[in-house]
């Protein structure tokens, strides 16, 4: 059985997962709150303890590559990379907006999530990028990628290509809520970034090898990070 350790930590959530074979098999995760820095470990700790598991059990570890929050993103790449360096496991990265609609799709067929004609609707995973914008992406309802991951300004006329075509368009994700007034034929629904989201995507990549290089490799940002001057003075 491949054991893979699966962090999340792109959003206010802090999420660590235990799979194996691609089925979870134990979770760690925090409500919303950014204290990542502080949980993530103990998280890992907790997880491999109650399983009785050894770091170097474990075949490989994942973790959300983004797009997300910065200060998120590099807590959960780092602690991702350091695990994988000392324990000589590879490294896999599954995309954050992936994930996320892999969770809308678990908890679909979970009877979780009750959406209209599921079959034929587009699933739109949104993470907030504060204000009216988002990073979004779009996947048919097997979880098929329709679009490239953007950041989005939420109009009247975004995801055009993807609405009123007699098709549910389904948002979710921490940035979904404030676009349902801008989108009223949106279907919103509750669905939270979850580690849970990487297990089946990061078992895929590394049946297929598709591993990074631990020294290298760096989060998918989207936007660069962008350091204002404080207005405060303090002398």
């Amino acid at each position: 059985m491949s054991l893979i350790l699966c962090i999340e930590t792109g959003t206010d959530i802090c999420s660590v997962g235990l799979a194996g074979d691609g089925k979870l098999i134990s979770l760690r995760e925090s409500d919303p709150g950014r204290d990542h820095a502080r949980q993530l470990g103990v998280f890992v700790d907790e997880l491999l303890t109650q399983t009785g598991i050894a770091p170097d059990e474990l075949d490989a570890v994942a973790v959300g590559r983004g797009p997300g929050s910065y200060t998120g993103l590099r807590i959960g790449v780092s602690f991702a990379k350091g695990l994988c360096y000392g324990i000589g496991k590879p490294l896999i990265a599954v995309g954050s907006l992936d994930a996320l609609t892999e969770v809308a799709r678990e908890d679909y067929e979970a009877g979780i999530l009750a959406v209209e004609d599921w079959a034929r609707a587009r699933l739109c995973s949104m993470v907030d990028a504060r204000r009216m914008e988002v990073y979004a992406r779009v996947f048919d309802s097997a979880g098929v990628p329709l679009s490239e991951v953007a950041a989005e300004v939420v109009t009247p006329d975004s995801f055009a290509a993807w609405r009123g075509d007699g098709r549910p368009f389904v948002i979710f994700g921490n940035g979904a809520a404030k676009c349902g007034e801008v989108l009223p034929d949106a279907a919103f629904v509750s669905v939270a970034p979850s580690a849970r989201g990487l297990a089946r995507l990061a078992q895929r990549a590394f049946d297929e090898g598709r591993t990074e290089d631990v020294a290298y490799f760096e989060p998918f940002y989207l936007k660069d990070f962008v350091i204002t001057q404080s207005k405060k003075k303090f002398f």
